[in-house]
């Protein structure tokens, strides 16, 4: 294709089209929807009119052609006497993007960037394939802003480190945690609206790695960062001056609240638990919070059945097993909460050696359900839960039940690449070897 390129030109491949089809221009318009005195100027005029990637598009479905037909002759629209046409060309990378015309973005890639400050063309590109949920082909652009945005304090440079984080997807851990420490340097940098979505996102994937210190650091910044948001909108609605208002992904008490909420997880992992019950009380009633509309109302609403669940983790956690009934009664009352609640009744189960059995049997079903789990952080509750029931069938004397769950326990841990919860299993199972030969014949 390359060697015929000095022979081709976008218009001329065009008209000869339109002569082996036999149209006329006013044909050609009604089976493009693009005007007729358009396409004259895009081919009689002197100089032409430019051509948009979607006219392009156009007269391929006209001629039959495929998606991407003649992209590698676009080129010609988007440069012109050494200028960019950034209207023009912007599209026409979003769409080899999501076509795959991955030699056209090379070409025109290794053109932009003899201009340093053709980076904000990419940043832009990378943006708009972003929001419209086209994340995977929005990478590569973040990746190319990084890499050639020479300035480390400019806000394309720091955004996209944050959208590259934001991409993560999947359940291995050794990835979440790399992008972790990837993109850690650059969190306090970012604007406010989107430093406390990016705090939000590092407390939970630290959750899902089991990094209890370094959820308890994010916890604290987005706690300190939502009150003081929180007072300077209260300061800005008071004063006179109008002001833009702050656009994040998700109400402000859900910043406010997740803070305490994250810390008071994160304590509760490494077993301070009386710690962890004030930090409870920071998000059981946050109908104090100003600046509440119907969202905000029903976000406090969660926060409040979120602590009572929490408390009754904790007191169970701390060995108060009267109060299973109750608790049992709770999670039957808000289904929500059962993947969480089990994952606590397992836990205490396990530690302080009580039959849950009768507990397993009602939820059974929704035990059942938990291997079909696809978020991390579920994921994350599910491979504890069988690694506590392991323990809690040991305990029982049900050897073959609990070797079950040991060997799932290390699928599912190689599975998620979690060398911490791998090595956790493979002790276990290390611990109970001598029971192996008699159950595994």
């Amino acid at each position: 294709m390359e060697s015929q390129k000095g022979h081709r030109s976008l218009r001329s491949e065009i008209e000869h089209h339109i002569k082996k089809h036999g149209y006329t221009l006013r044909k050609l318009s009604e089976l493009t929807g693009i005007n007729q005195g358009h396409l004259s100027a895009i081919l009689n005029r002197n100089p032409p009119r430019a051509i948009t990637i979607r006219q392009l598009d156009a007269l391929a479905a006209a001629f039959g052609q495929v998606p991407g037909w003649l992209y590698e002759l676009y080129e010609e629209e988007c440069f012109s006497d050494g200028k960019v046409s950034r209207p023009r060309l912007v599209p026409y990378l979003i769409r080899c993007a999501e076509i795959g015309r991955q030699d056209c973005i090379e070409s025109i890639v290794s053109k932009l960037l003899e201009n340093p400050k053709h980076v904000s063309i990419l940043f832009s590109v990378a943006e708009q394939l972003f929001e419209t949920g086209k994340r995977k082909e929005a990478v590569p652009f973040y990746q190319l802003v990084i890499d050639n945005e020479k300035d480390s304090h400019d806000d394309c440079f720091v955004l996209a480190h944050y959208r590259l984080f934001q991409t993560l997807q999947g359940t291995n851990a050794e990835e979440h945690w790399e992008a972790v420490i990837r993109f850690d340097p650059y969190r306090k940098r970012l604007p406010e609206q989107y430093q406390l979505d990016a705090l939000l996102k590092l407390a939970n994937v630290c959750f899902m790695v089991q990094k209890w210190n370094q959820v308890e650091k994010y916890a604290d910044e987005l706690r300190a960062l939502a009150t003081a948001v929180y007072e300077d909108e209260l300061r800005r609605r008071k004063s006179s001056k109008e002001c833009e208002p702050l656009k994040t992904e998700r109400h402000l008490v859900v910043y406010y609240g997740q803070g305490f909420l994250a810390k008071g997880v994160a304590l509760q992992m490494q077993g301070r638990y009386e710690e962890a019950k004030k930090y409870v009380q920071g998000y059981a009633d946050l109908g104090w919070f100003q600046l509440l509309d119907e969202t905000g109302q029903r976000e406090v609403e969660k926060f409040r059945i979120w602590a009572k669940a929490n408390l009754y983790t904790l007191d169970l956690l701390m060995g108060n097993i009267d109060i299973l009934p109750d608790y049992v009664d709770f999670l039957i009352n808000h289904p929500a909460e059962i993947p969480a609640g089990l994952l606590t009744i397992m836990e205490s189960a396990s530690k302080y050696d009580f039959s849950i059995d009768h507990i397993l049997e009602h939820f059974s079903e929704e035990i059942n359900h938990f291997k079909n789990y696809q978020d991390p952080i579920n994921i994350s509750r599910y491979s504890h839960f069988g690694y506590c029931k392991a323990i809690y069938e040991y305990k029982r004397g049900r050897i073959a039940k609990a070797l079950e769950e040991t060997l799932s326990c290390l699928s599912l841990a190689d599975r998620m690449n979690h060398h911490q919860a791998l090595k956790r299993c493979a002790e276990l199972f290390w611990e109970h070897r001598h029971h192996t030969s008699s159950h595994f014949v």
